[in-house]
């Protein structure tokens, strides 16, 4: 008998009816002699509900209530799930974060976890139950209080039970068939990719793909668990994303096989949800990039791109420009404008209409010739490129807003990753 946790988001729990049909799909999986732990998100929309009611209450909600407020949308659909389940004939617990044992840190609204004790679970299990766990929250142990994972919470909750209960896969399912290529969404040609590493997932993630979040699949690679990307929609095979850069071999078990050659290119993703900070007129000296980038820091901002320019020779200074989340734009900006005349730089500018673009491949590491094919293809569009960062595996480039969208299409087109047919969306939100 193998152990499998199933994740299920928001769109595949969004009614009742949609419960009953995961409900049917997780009694399917226990009759076929597995045991079920599943961690399942708030029904629908829920969570950006109980957000807007909150800001309606107050424009400044308490993070600590508002960790109680939202954690009760995952609260109700772990329940409905339960009680389908056993209408079923199967029995099934339902269990809050804390209950199950997802211990965090005290940072409400993005806490982090910092030990699984899924004593619980484990006991539902060893009495044949279907184990239902609360996704997206937990608990700290020191202030005792509630915290909730912030978004992908759920993804994360499902790999964290893997795990520490040493489950067999983590099964994630979504409202799309699994990994594509491109977002399906904007790329209508998009395929859905059989496998790929848990690198390449890590990348596409952080580059924008919406079908994981990146901190799943960060603790899924360090802990070496197995994922499955499936649609609730269908049985379909879905993608697997493997803790280790293997490919199967042509028959047999999907995780299993030795290493092959990778395609050069694995996907494309695109991010509208980053902002760009220009530092201008910086004293091109030792020290002044550190100065800068400590204040930045102090605000707990994530910085994904930077550039600096080479100084100019008649004033000895130099530009800076980095790029960040939208939403930590206005704090960065704040805390650079009150240390200006400290730091010595000229003046501020923030840039808010941009998109990010990324090819992630494995294969890039011993193939040539990639970054001038991407260039090209850009070029022949008539899209500027404002920024490059690259790692062994990708390559992310910064265009304008309104351009991101075709030019993912275009790139898709001139890496050769176009399928012959349209690709099936089965909800609307990629969760």
């Amino acid at each position: 008998m193998s152990l499998i946790v199933q994740k299920y988001g928001g769109s595949s729990v969004a009614d009742a009816e949609s419960i009953k049909r995961v409900a049917k799909r997780i009694v399917e999986t226990r009759k076929a002699g597995h045991d079920v732990v599943v961690a399942v998100s708030a029904m629908g929309d829920t969570t950006d509900e109980l957000i807007d009611l909150a800001h309606e209450v107050t424009p400044i909600p308490d993070p600590r209530e508002m960790d109680m407020l939202l954690t009760t949308g995952e609260r109700i659909s772990m329940a409905l799930l339960a009680m389908a389940i056993k209408s079923m004939g199967y029995d099934a617990r339902s269990y809050t974060g804390s209950q199950a044992g997802m211990i965090t840190d005290d940072r409400h609204g993005s806490a982090r976890i910092v030990d699984v004790t899924p004593g619980r679970v484990r006991e539902a299990l060893d009495a044949g139950a279907i184990a239902i766990v609360a996704g997206f929250q937990g608990f700290n142990r020191d202030s005792k209080d509630i915290t909730t994972l912030g978004r992908g919470g759920s993804d994360t909750t499902a790999v964290a039970l893997a795990a520490a209960l040493g489950a067999d896969v983590c099964e994630i399912y979504t409202d799309v068939d699994g990994v594509f290529t491109a977002d399906p969404r904007v790329v209508p040609r998009a395929h859905k990719l059989d496998r790929l590493t848990s690198e390449e997932m890590l990348e596409l993630a952080a580059a924008g793909a919406k079908v994981l979040y990146i901190r799943a699949v960060e603790y899924a690679r360090r802990h070496g668990v197995t994922l499955h990307v499936r649609s609730s929609f269908n049985n379909n095979e879905g993608t697997w994303v493997l803790p280790i850069e293997t490919l199967p071999s042509e028959q047999g078990d999907p995780k299993e096989g030795g290493s092959v050659e990778e395609p050069i290119i694995t996907g494309v993703a695109g991010d509208l949800n980053e902002a760009k900070v220009t530092v201008v007129g910086v004293p091109d000296v030792p020290g002044k990039a550190a100065e800068i980038f400590t204040i930045v820091a102090k605000t707990g901002a994530n910085i994904d791109m930077i550039v600096q320019n080479v100084s100019a020779a008649s004033t000895g200074l130099t530009d800076i420009s980095f790029t960040l989340p939208k939403g930590d734009g206005e704090k960065v900006m704040t805390a650079l404008t009150a240390e200006k005349e400290t730091s010595g730089f000229e003046a501020l500018q923030y840039d808010d209409q941009i998109g990010k673009l990324a090819v992630v491949g494995a294969g890039m590491r011993t193939s040539a010739g990639v970054s001038a094919q991407l260039f090209t293809a850009l070029s022949d569009a008539g899209i500027n490129i404002e920024m490059i960062s690259t790692s062994e595996i990708r390559i992310s480039v910064v265009t304008r807003a309104d351009q991101l969208q075709h030019a993912m299409r275009i790139v898709h087109e001139a890496f050769g990753l176009d399928a012959d047919e349209v690709a099936t969306v089965h909800a609307g939100t990629g969760r």
